[in-house]
């Protein structure tokens, strides 16, 4: 099936949020720089409070109202985007360079990233043929394995 063609939704780099922070001009303190090499890093949506379990082993200094101030603020100055998957966590992720979709895991809580084009054409028509462009979108899906037979 052509959706569940991948591709990778964006070349990460290791210090691209860092790198943002200083093209925004904000102070880089050391907390803060750990704060955005994790998050640099992460290669899944972390929470706060899993961002602040992985600082905390960087620098067992780093408190968990100041990964959420931090959050906060590159969320607001658009370095990062909140997600909300509907299991009562706000996770975040890079501020995408390219557009790509999510697929979540009911299971297991896992986010899959991918980009179809063939979905990308189909939505792009539907909105044309009720009279709109598309300006903005944002596809989750949620899901669950399917099973094997084991016949």
């Amino acid at each position: 099936m052509a959706a569940r063609s991948t591709k990778p939704a964006r070349i990460k780099r290791s210090d691209a949020i860092e790198r943002a922070c200083r093209e925004h001009g904000l102070r880089m303190t050391g907390q803060r720089r750990v704060i955005a090499r994790i998050l640099d890093s992460a290669d899944d949506h972390p929470d706060v409070v899993e961002l602040h379990k992985r600082a905390a082993v960087v620098d067992d200094r780093i408190s968990l109202s100041t990964v959420y101030r931090t959050v906060k603020l590159l969320e607001t100055q658009g370095i990062i985007e909140r997600l909300d998957f509907r299991d009562g966590r706000s996770r975040y992720e890079q501020a995408a360079r390219e557009h790509h979709d999510h697929l979540i895991n009911l299971e297991t809580g896992a986010v899959i990233e991918f980009h179809s084009d063939e979905i990308e054409a189909l939505q792009t028509e539907i909105a044309r043929r009720l009279g709109y462009k598309v300006i903005y979108h944002r596809l989750e899906l949620y899901a669950v394995p399917i099973e094997e037979d084991d016949s």
